[in-house]
C-alpha cells in the first residue's frame, strides 16, 4: 500500500480543509510519512498546530520560516516526495496550477514535483461547472495529474454532486490503487500515457413508470475490465457506466448514468476530447414513448406499451469521428454473427468490432468469462474463452496497434 511512501499534502483555503486531518490519519495509518504544505488562505480554516501534531513535522507555509528565517526548499520537497496530494484544492489553486502562477509555497512545490500529483477539487457546484474551472481541470489532466472527484449521476440539467471534495477514505484509496499497480504497467511508463479513452459499460434502464423499466442482463464487467486495462497502461479514462454494482479504480473518471438518453449526452460531450472510444455498453434499442408519472396498475385486459427507437450512440460517435480518433464497437449477435458484425463495422464507422455470441455457454451477460472475435476491414481474429480481464488485454492490444 503506502508503507514507506513520502507524501506531500497540500491544503488550500476551503471549508473542506478540516477533512485534511482525516486524510493525514489515513495516510499515516497506511504507513506513509506526511509533510503538509498549506497556503495562507488554508490557515484561515485549520491551524498549522493541529496539522503538525498529526504529522509530527513542522507545517510549511512560507518560503522562509518566521522563527529563524530558514529557507523552505520547494525543490527538496519535490525530490523527497513519492507523491503529492492537494486536498482540498480550490478553484483558485486549480487556476494557478494550470497557469503556473507560482505565488505561494504550495504552487512552487507543485511545479518542482518529480512524483505523481493527485488533486481533489473542492468548491460549490456552480464554481465547479464554470467553463474556466473545467478548462483548468482538463489542462491538469493533460499534464498527467490525477484528478480525484466524487462519482456522480448525470442528468439533462448537468453534473450533479461534483463540486464537493471526495471523501478522505476514497482519496487515500485512489493513491493506494496507484501504488499497488505492477511496476511494469504503471501509468507514468506505459504505452497509453497521454491518451484519453472513453469507455461505456453496463446496461441502460428505460423507465416505464416510477418503479418499472426496460433493461437487459449486462453486468458491466467487460466494460469495467477495459477501463481498468486502459488505466493500467497509462491512459486517462472516462468511464460512462450504466446502473451496475461495480467499483473501479480511483484514477478512472467515472460518470454514472441510467438511461440511453443520458449515456448519449455524456458520451457525445466527452468524445471530442478523446483519442479513442470503446463502446461496450449494452444500450437499449427502444424506450417507451411515454413515461407514466404514477405506478401503472394491473389490468385484466393487459397493457399496450408503445416503444420508440433510442438515439444510436455508436452511430453518432462514428459520425463525430475525426482525424486520428479511433472507435471500438461491440456486437452481440444470436445468428449470422459475422455478417451482422461486418455491417455494423461500416455503419458505425468503427475501426474494429468485438463480436460476442450468446450461443457460447458461460460467456457474455453476468459471466466472468468471454470469448470474442475481433473483426476489422483486413480480416478476423478468433480468441479462446478466457476471463474478461484477459479479454480486455487482447482488445486493448488491438487498440494500441492502431493508435
Amino acid at each position: 500500500m503506502l508503507k514507506g511512501k513520502n507524501i506531500v499534502l497540500g491544503i488550500t483555503g476551503s471549508i473542506a480543509a478540516y477533512k485534511s486531518c482525516l486524510i493525514i490519519r489515513e495516510l499515516i495509518k497506511d504507513g506513509a510519512e506526511v509533510q503538509v504544505v498549506i497556503t495562507p488562505a488554508g490557515k484561515e480554516f485549520i491551524t498549522p498546530v493541529t496539522l503538525s501534531a498529526l504529522t509530527h513535522k513542522p507545517v510549511v507555509s512560507e518560503f522562509f520560516s518566521q522563527k529563524d528565517g530558514t529557507w523552505n526548499s520547494h525543490v527538496d520537497l519535490g525530490l523527497w516526495a513519492d507523491a503529492m496530494l492537494i486536498a482540498p484544492c480550490t478553484a483558485s489553486t486549480l487556476g494557478k496550477m494550470a497557469g503556473g502562477v507560482a505565488d505561494n509555497m504550495l504552487i512552487t512545490t507543485y511545479l518542482s514535483m518529480k512524483a505523481p500529483v493527485f488533486v481533489a477539487p473542492a468548491m460549490d457546484l456552480d464554481m465547479y461547472r464554470h467553463p474556466s474551472t473545467q478548462k483548468n481541470i482538463e489542462i491538469l489532466r493533460s499534464h498527467g495529474n490525477h484528478i480525484i472527484e466524487p462519482a456522480s449521476g448525470f442528468l439533462a440539467s448537468g453534473l450533479e454532486g461534483k463540486g464537493r471534495m471526495e471523501e478522505p477514505g476514497n482519496i487515500v484509496k485512489a493513491m493506494e490503487d496507484f501504488f499497488s499497480s505492477p511496476t511494469e504497467i504503471k501509468a507514468d511508463i506505459s504505452e497509453l500515457k497521454g491518451k484519453r479513452i472513453l469507455v461505456t459499460a453496463g446496461p441502460t434502464y428505460e423507465k416505464i413508470d416510477p418503479v418499472r423499466f426496460i433493461g437487459n442482463y449486462s453486468s458491466g464487467k467487460m466494460g469495467f475490465a477495459l477501463a481498468e486495462e486502459c488505466c493500467r497502461r497509462g491512459a486517462e479514462v472516462t468511464l460512462v457506466a450504466g446502473p451496475v454494482n461495480l467499483s473501479c479504480s480511483g484514477r478512472i473518471h467515472r460518470i454514472d448514468v441510467e438511461s440511453s438518453g443520458e449515456m448519449f449526452e455524456v458520451a457525445t460531450q466527452v468524445f471530442p476530447r478523446c483519442d479513442a472510444a470503446i463502446l461496450c455498453a449494452a444500450v437499449a434499442d427502444f424506450c417507451p414513448e411515454e413515461i407514466a408519472g404514477r405506478k401503472l396498475k394491473r389490468k385484466d385486459d393487459g397493457l399496450l406499451l408503445k416503444l420508440k427507437p433510442t438515439q444510436d450512440i455508436a452511430a453518432e460517435i462514428g459520425r463525430m469521428k475525426r482525424g486520428r480518433q479511433r472507435i471500438v464497437a461491440f456486437a452481440l449477435e444470436t445468428d449470422e454473427e459475422e455478417s451482422n458484425a461486418r455491417k455494423k463495422l461500416e455503419k458505425k464507422n468503427a475501426d474494429f468490432i468485438v463480436l460476442n455470441s450468446t450461443r457460447i455457454p458461460g460467456t457474455t451477460f453476468q459471466s466472468d468469462d468471454n470469448q470474442i472475435t475481433i473483426i476489422n476491414n483486413e480480416g478476423e481474429k478468433h480468441y479462446t474463452k478466457k476471463p474478461k480481464t484477459e479479454v480486455a488485454r487482447d482488445i486493448i492490444d488491438e487498440l494500441v496497434s492502431i493508435l
